[in-house]
């Protein structure tokens, strides 16, 4: 939760009349279609199949421009050291890489610069940040836990997955201190902090089991929750692994995934709530008990849904944004042939109180440009973009680019801006494009799978606000709140 200072706030109340006014001149002026059916002035015409940039070619909409690239940097600027996932903690960036993470000074946006690389391979490297430590996810099954290791099978007893955890108290010399191994690795991990914050406790998403897997046998509907004492954080521990599936998960289909596991968990922690995307499933949980997540309600789309990949609360908690990444993010799937409702984002509204709370289906979004057969494109890793009275937030696409979109008529999201590359190349299919894509502190921060960090400035009215609110960490899948109206 941010806290806004007493000036700031009085500031804040006065813009936002003004605002208020503002939009109720433009309202009475309008045409007779409502406001939010109104096309927005920034908003581009779906492209045509034949216009796709050609490639490296950048595209936006005027509302959205680049204003650093920072390429990667050896070793990890090979084709197979694909960067991943992203957290922020006050002037730093830190970015996961296969074969590491990178902390970034982003104290200047528009020059940022290479702090520490740490060489620690072993996929995805999923990662978050907490006062002095930061959590690494192995989900690749390696050798050993140390930062020298090499792959080695899963089915070898002896082989290791799980959680890294680093000091970075040195920004400039990270130093790892500890390993929990998980059963089926983690593939990804969400950070929750303890009610009394002398714990944080990981939950952490794995899937994928196998008879011959000795650490990760079927069934495997659970996840493995890690509890970090944050004064002794070398004393970090599986607690438990509860079973969110106890009737089993959705069994698979043609078009769609058998619920294993999670792939991604985001937290709200101020609200107790957090959201699961299970392959199969989505869920709702309640979190009050940080050591016992319960599961409220289960949803599944069968229709259009391959892997239910991540999700993102709104502000108010009352609507929940869940990815399909059809194809694994390896597949162009932003085209004609698959069509609106694939690969897509499905907004659900949160209805119902407390244990009786459900969700309802309110409808598909997904970027409305046609990108090329060797472009990697579909629904990915976004955040929410802090603005007072709407729901709105930025996205990834991989090599479809970055998308910011307005969700606040759950019935009707529109994009808002865009941005986005050229592909890698136009005459075969490679692994590129935006992994991770988030808000922080003011600007845009893309972590691009082979161009490295790219960071953008958006400048619209309707997102103006977002300057009002500075978070002093940021761990996307650990939603935290921001005063709105």
């Amino acid at each position: 939760m941010i806290k806004l200072a007493t000036a700031r706030l009085r500031q804040l109340r006065i813009v936002s009349l003004a605002a208020t006014g503002l939009l109720l001149t433009s309202v009475a002026v309008a045409t007779p279609s409502s406001a939010q059916e109104a096309a927005p002035a920034a908003a581009p015409p779906a492209a045509a199949a034949s216009d796709i940039p050609g490639v490296d070619e950048i595209r936006s909409s005027p509302n959205l421009r680049q204003i650093a690239n920072l390429p990667k940097q050896a070793p990890f600027d090979t084709t197979a050291a694909l960067n991943s996932d992203m957290a922020f903690q006050g002037k730093y960036a830190f970015a996961g890489n296969y074969n590491g993470f990178v902390i970034y000074d982003i104290s200047r946006p528009s020059a940022p610069t290479i702090t520490a690389q740490v060489n620690c391979p072993g996929s995805q490297n999923d990662i978050s940040v907490y006062g002095n430590l930061l959590f690494l996810s192995t989900d690749s099954s390696r050798s050993d836990d140390s930062c020298a290791s090499v792959a080695q099978p899963a089915s070898v007893k002896e082989s290791w997955e799980g959680i890294k955890v680093f000091d970075i108290s040195d920004k400039a010399n990270p130093r790892y201190i500890k390993s929990v191994e998980t059963a089926c690795g983690s593939h990804t991990h969400t950070l929750v902090p303890g009610k009394d914050r002398k714990n944080v406790y990981l939950y952490v998403s794995s899937y994928s089991p196998r008879a011959e897997f000795p650490d990760c046998q079927p069934p495997h509907d659970s996840i493995s929750i890690v509890k970090v004492p944050v004064k002794k954080p070398t004393q970090a521990a599986v607690i438990s692994t509860p079973n969110l599936f106890p009737d089993g998960g959705f069994p698979g289909s043609e078009t769609g995934s058998a619920t294993t596991g999670c792939h991604d968990i985001t937290a709200y922690p101020a609200k107790d709530i957090a959201a699961g995307a299970c392959m199969g499933d989505g869920i709702l949980l309640d979190i009050k008990n940080r050591e016992a997540p319960k599961v409220i309600t289960q949803v599944r789309d069968t229709v259009n849904f391959a892997f239910w990949h991540s999700a993102t609360f709104n502000n108010a908690g009352t609507k929940v944004v869940f990815t399909d990444e059809l194809g694994g993010g390896g597949a162009a799937t932003c085209n004609e042939t698959v069509g609106p409702n694939r690969g897509a984002d499905a907004v659900y509204d949160i209805t119902g109180r407390g244990a009786a709370r459900k969700l309802e289906f309110r409808s598909y979004y997904k970027i409305p440009r046609t990108n090329g057969d060797t472009e990697n494109c579909v629904a990915h890793n976004g955040s929410l973009i802090p603005v007072l009275g709407r729901d709105i937030m930025v996205q990834a696409w991989y090599q479809g680019g970055i998308s910011v979109w307005d969700f606040t008529d759950s019935r009707h999201p529109k994009e808002i801006a865009y941005w986005e590359r050229g592909p890698l190349s136009d005459t075969q299919a490679l692994t590129g494009g935006a992994w991770s894509t988030y808000y922080y502190n003011g600007n845009i921060y893309s972590n691009d799978i082979q161009k490295g960090l790219d960071v953008l400035e958006l400048n619209d009215w309707r997102t103006w606000s977002a300057n009002l609110t500075r978070f002093k960490e940021l761990n996307v899948q650990t939603q935290p709140g921001y005063l709105s109206w």
